[in-house]
């Protein structure tokens, strides 16, 4: 595996234990080169393990074939249309969940390289902490493009209809991208706070499935009953899949597009901050 080198800023003969501890004497310059190199060994890390893209290079494709030809008839009836419409509906609702199935990979990722002393190395680096996991965050919200641009050339192929314009697509990939970032802080703190990576996608995968299966992205809520519409409703996953069909579609976004915002902005606020202080403890 290869490590980039990181040199410390501080002068020869300076106590390191204060620069470790101590990010305020870590400038801006210093910390995007720091979150460059960490970026750059991720990225060698992928080179060498070129199996870890499976997930980004085909989840899109099976999920899309699957929902699309499985339920498209049916559920694209409901719709008042067919198969044809199911796809314009679906794939949007698709971008959202994409970025909740790559954010697992950010909190199992951060715990094995605790549990194989990869941080060990970090600890005795002057660099900021926080920039260990913004890295992360980087490779990750790549490799959700990644997937997302897959997802599209498959809606595309398929049949799917932009009905807006680029500018509208370019927004609704946005949306999904801020919306992902804030859901990867919340699975690097699981990978932070869990002992290790199976019980990282486990509690993952009790999150994800309520969630995803309980919004707008596969099925509309109209046909659901009282108690799961009410939960719908709140849903953030909805939002952002409402708010990626208006985009990519026509119809009133608005209201969708800041509640989803509002939502990345809360999540964000909220777990980043307790991530980076879990993984100064943890190191």
């Amino acid at each position: 595996m290869s490590t980039a080198t990181l040199t410390p800023d501080a002068p020869t003969g300076s106590a390191p234990a204060k620069v470790l501890h101590d990010e305020g004497r870590i400038g801006l310059r210093s910390n995007l080169r720091h979150i460059g190199a960490l970026v750059r060994r991720n990225l060698l890390q992928i080179k060498q393990d070129p199996e870890s893209m499976f997930d980004a290079l085909l989840m899109p494709v099976v999920f899309t074939l699957l929902f699309v030809y499985v339920f498209g008839g049916s559920v694209g009836a409901s719709l008042g249309g067919d198969r044809q419409t199911y796809i314009n509906y679906v794939i949007p609702g698709l971008m959202a969940m994409m970025g909740m199935n790559i954010a697992m990979a950010v909190g199992t990722g951060v715990n094995d390289d605790f549990r194989k002393g990869v941080m060990d190395r970090f600890r005795t680096m002057p660099i900021a902490r926080s920039s260990v996991l913004i890295a992360k965050i980087v490779v990750e919200l790549g490799r959700m493009m990644v997937a997302t641009v897959i997802l599209l050339g498959m809606g595309f192929l398929i049949g799917m209809q932009l009905k807006t314009s680029v500018f509208g697509l370019l927004a609704a990939i946005g949306l999904s991208a801020a919306f992902g970032v804030a859901i990867m802080w919340i699975f690097m703190l699981l990978g932070l706070s869990l002992k290790t990576p199976q019980a990282v996608q486990g509690m993952g995968f009790l999150v994800m499935m309520p969630l995803q299966f309980g919004s707008s992205i596969f099925a509309p809520p109209t046909t659901m009953p009282g108690w799961l519409r009410s939960f719908t409703d709140y849903n953030p996953l909805s939002n952002l899949a409402d708010a990626a069909r208006g985009l990519m579609l026509g119809g009133p976004v608005a209201h969708s597009v800041w509640l989803t915002l509002g939502w990345a902005a809360a999540i964000t606020l909220v777990t980043a901050p307790l991530a980076v202080s879990k993984f100064r403890k943890k190191t």
